[in-house]
């Protein structure tokens, strides 16, 4: 089953120092960091902050390619977490047909705020990201669960949403 989450802000690892996205359940408590590379998390907080760069960036450069294709993104969906990876599917459709496109969840986020599509996770993928090894890793302690999960406005800095 799929449940619709909303970015909820863009922020720096307090341990780490690396970017999370952080995804919040639409209807629920639900949370779900998502750690990025620097780059990745550039491209979304332009979105986030709706900046125009003088020459298209790749995300921006897809979605003028899906336009011209008449092609649109449906949604996004962070399908599955495996060895301490996310995977994500973006989901086009073009001439009544669907295609799923195998995605990085940073890449698919980027463009699922370009197209103003909903973005899904897997049920399963938020319960393994709970119990799995690589994400109690980077969230090894309750405290720190707690924090993410009780984030105000002011915590997520000028990349809130």
């Amino acid at each position: 089953m799929e449940i619709e989450m909303k970015i909820r802000g863009l922020m720096m690892d307090p341990m780490s120092n690396m970017p999370i996205v952080v995804l919040k359940d639409m209807s629920g408590d639900s949370v779900l960091p998502i750690w990025v590379g620097i780059y990745e998390a550039n491209a979304i907080a332009l979105e986030i902050e709706k900046v125009t760069t003088p020459r298209p960036m790749t995300h921006d450069l897809i979605k003028v390619l899906l336009m011209g294709l008449e092609a649109s993104i449906t949604k996004v969906v962070v399908s599955e977490l495996k060895d301490d990876t996310f995977y994500a599917l973006i989901w086009l459709e073009r001439n009544g047909q669907s295609i799923s496109v195998d995605s990085r969840p940073s890449d698919a986020l980027a463009l699922a705020l370009r197209h103003d599509c909903p973005i899904y996770v897997e049920e399963r993928v938020l319960k393994v990201s709970k119990d799995s090894n690589s994400v109690s890793e980077k969230v090894n302690n309750e405290e720190l669960r707690k924090w993410l999960e009780n984030l105000n406005e002011d915590d997520l800095g000028r990349y809130k949403m």
